[in-house]
């Protein structure tokens, strides 16, 4: 699923890992492992079982039944140094058509093992390859704890494509999670320029810097946007006083509220618009929805109060945002976006309808 020889400073590659069905590796190791145990116990046993047709050139004296292993396993790696020999014609006959395929069967699966090994990393190649070419405008997110799949979730529930999301972490645990859910990750440090450039951070269209320590996002913040000047980066932070620190390196929005903070990030990266109108609504009421959306035609000429079912906080209009109350936005315009509250879609779906 990669290309590069890049390793990082622990020492794996920083490739990135697509997320996939396939068995664990660990896995598919141990039930081949199992089969090729299999069978050289099964040699062993047909060799122990006919002990007396076979001949030890060395020792002189009868198979014990770790000669019998000895003579299977030299047998079905084919070391074959001819000291222990089948001697009678019915042992030669019950290697010719049992030994010799069970040899066979080893041979192949030590050989489609390693084949396997080979096949998978040109797929990894290819994987890593289309991925890479279809990155343009995504979103990174930077941290995969409880606030950036809090932020997730709010981005997917707003539209947003999972294809067009990369995760970096340096939990393993955290990339395995973000697999599961469907999303690209990188195993690795964040503030790792080489490692935020394989993520594709310089063609990337959101940031969201969501890990555990403030030092670590304001050195992150500074890594992202000088690889890239024009993405809109959200940060989240602990402590107050490292606000205009962050400000200062970059980040377009920063969160403060440990409450609010996994949606409220998550929304700051749909529209920084509307992120600075959940800013007022940190308070958020269970029940209800904030979105943003473009005036249907027929809402054009209206005064944002007469929205039916929904209540408009504020207007974008030339790309700048205006409150309910603006005088300027009295009347909806073609193009204006609406800022509103109104009911979840799950409330909403247990609305009964209206005759």
């Amino acid at each position: 699923m990669a290309n590069g020889s890049s390793t990082s400073r622990w020492g794996y590659q920083a490739l990135v890992r697509l997320p996939s069905v396939a068995e664990s590796p660990v896995k598919e190791l141990t039930r081949r492992a199992l089969l090729a145990l299999g069978i050289i116990a099964v040699n062993s046993l047909i060799v122990w079982l006919d002990r007396d047709s076979y001949s030890d050139n060395v020792a002189g004296d009868g198979l014990t039944l770790i000669d019998a292993i000895y003579y299977a396993t030299v047998t079905v790696t084919t070391t074959g140094y001819g000291d222990i020999t089948p001697v009678s014609q019915h042992a030669r006959l019950l290697n010719a058509l049992l030994v010799t395929p069970l040899r066979i069967a080893f041979l192949i699966l030590l050989v489609g093992t390693t084949l396997e090994v080979l096949a998978n990393e040109g797929r990894r190649a290819m994987s890593d390859a289309r991925w890479r070419k279809k990155m343009r405008n995504h979103t990174v997110v930077l941290g995969y704890g409880t606030m950036g799949r809090s932020a997730l979730t709010t981005l997917l529930r707003n539209g947003a494509d999972s294809d067009k999301i990369v995760v970096v972490d340096s939990s393993q645990a955290a990339v395995d999670t973000a697999n599961r859910n469907g999303l690209a990750a990188f195993l690795g440090d964040c503030t790792s320029r080489d490692l935020l450039r394989r993520a594709e951070v310089p063609k990337a269209k959101h940031i969201i810097v969501t890990v555990n320590r403030d030092d670590t996002a304001i050195l992150t913040t500074l890594t992202a946007r000088q690889l890239n000047p024009h993405a809109h980066l959200v940060v989240s932070v602990r402590e107050a006083d490292n606000v205009s620190l962050l400000r200062q390196s970059g980040a377009d929005g920063v969160v403060t509220s440990s409450d609010a903070v996994g949606r409220l990030i998550g929304l700051s990266a749909v529209s920084p618009e509307l992120g600075a109108t959940m800013e007022d609504l940190l308070n958020y009421g269970e029940g209800i929805d904030i979105a943003q959306r473009l005036v249907t035609p027929s809402e054009v000429g209206k005064s944002s109060s007469e929205i039916a079912g929904e209540r408009v906080l504020g207007v974008v209009r030339g790309g700048l945002l205006r409150h309910f109350f603006d005088p300027s936005v009295a009347l909806l315009k073609t193009g204006d976006e609406l800022v509103i509250v109104r009911p979840s879609e799950k409330k909403r779906d247990r609305t009964p309808p209206t005759a």
